[in-house]
């Protein structure tokens, strides 16, 4: 659909070394408002109307900048260059050996103690959009090469949020880079997310080991993890299986299903709807679609105190994460080469978060 958004902006507070922070706003003609912070190019907040027209946030959150800066939630970030978790923090690339900053244990999560949700992007308008751009240097997290990264966010009057990712590299290195918005359809705080129905076109998972880490590829046939068709999540969450007893919960990478082989061989890869969401409470649905191999779904097992908007605390499986992307750990995986960005492979992801109602 054609977009008619608005982009507005404001000063939003300060980070606790003085620095101010700006808040952009981005309207549909329905009213629907999605507003992005220019700290770690964020996902504040997400107003979409439930079936009785009731405007609501889908998407956890804090009050401040400072909150954010504090916390280790991830939430909403854009987290590089990174996103998920590095056994070790360690991997080769052509020949050499990095150690990447350890900041889980003994892993490297979502790029590091600095990374790029804790910077601040520089903003523009075009046409509608909000770009947010952002240098890396050579180094950074004991990352190489110097990155110039850009992500475009534009809401269209359909509810649909694109989020366009680009970066570029003067060296060899690993990229992976995704949204970690934690959402809860039913647009109220207090609830929880064991209410929703999720599917998910992926027929495996990555079994992971007790630092989260990927182990195996396994088949979601009959298990907990099988969610080819419509469930509730609440009742796949009190499932018996090893692996949810291990992560409190879901936190899981799907290998998404190969729907355009040809495409995906010769480098185009397509922009494909992976997974669905509904509230029936509120009558809010969510689709995801991208042009990623992986899906992180993350059932906030750790949210538990979390302080979130307005004095409220927040508790386990509170919201969601589906997070398109590479796998975590690919840069030590055979496949490693399709993470790795080079001077003459810039990174590019396309992902799409759609919000509606259905009666």
């Amino acid at each position: 659909m054609i977009s008619t958004a608005k982009l507005s902006h404001e000063p939003w507070g300060a980070l606790p070394d003085g620095r101010t922070v700006h808040q952009y706003t981005l309207r549909n003609a329905h009213g629907m408002r999605v507003s992005v912070s220019e700290l770690g190019a964020t996902l504040v907040s997400w107003h979409a109307p439930d079936r009785a027209g009731r405007l609501g946030d889908i998407l956890l959150g804090h009050d401040t900048p400072a909150d954010y800066w504090e916390a280790k939630t991830y939430m909403g970030a854009l987290v590089g260059r990174w996103a998920n978790r590095i056994a070790g923090g360690r991997f080769t690339l052509d020949g050499v050996a990095y150690q990447a900053d350890r900041n889980e244990g003994d892993n490297s999560l979502h790029g590091g103690r600095a990374g790029f949700n804790r910077a601040i992007w520089q903003a523009r308008e075009e046409g509608g959009t909000l770009v947010l751009t952002l240098d890396s240097k050579d180094g950074d997290a004991g990352f190489p090469g110097n990155v110039h990264a850009e992500v475009r966010y534009a809401l269209d009057d359909d509810g649909e949020l694109t989020i366009d990712y680009r970066a570029s590299t003067d060296a060899p290195t690993p990229l992976n880079l995704t949204s970690h918005g934690y959402f809860n359809l039913s647009g109220q705080s207090g609830t929880d997310i064991k209410g929703h129905v999720l599917s998910i076109d992926a027929d495996a998972f990555f079994e992971v080991d007790p630092t989260l880490i990927p182990i195996r590829e396994s088949a979601v046939a009959g298990n907990a993890f099988d969610f080819r068709e419509p469930a509730p999540i609440g009742a796949r969450l009190e499932w018996p299986h090893e692996q949810l007893s291990l992560a409190r919960g879901f936190d899981h990478c799907y290998v998404l299903r190969e729907t355009n082989a040809a495409a995906r061989s010769s480098g185009e890869r397509p922009v494909c709807e992976v997974a669905r969401l509904y509230d029936p409470a509120s009558g809010r649905f969510m689709t995801v679609s991208t042009d990623q191999r992986g899906l992180q779904f993350y059932t906030g097992n750790y949210l538990d105190g979390v302080r979130g908007r307005q004095g409220t605390t927040y508790a386990r499986h509170a919201g969601l994460c589906l997070e398109a992307g590479g796998f975590p750990n690919q840069i030590n995986m055979a496949d490693r080469e399709d993470v790795i960005s080079r001077p003459e492979k810039p990174y590019r992801q396309v992902t799409k978060y759609r919000v509606g109602v259905r009666d």
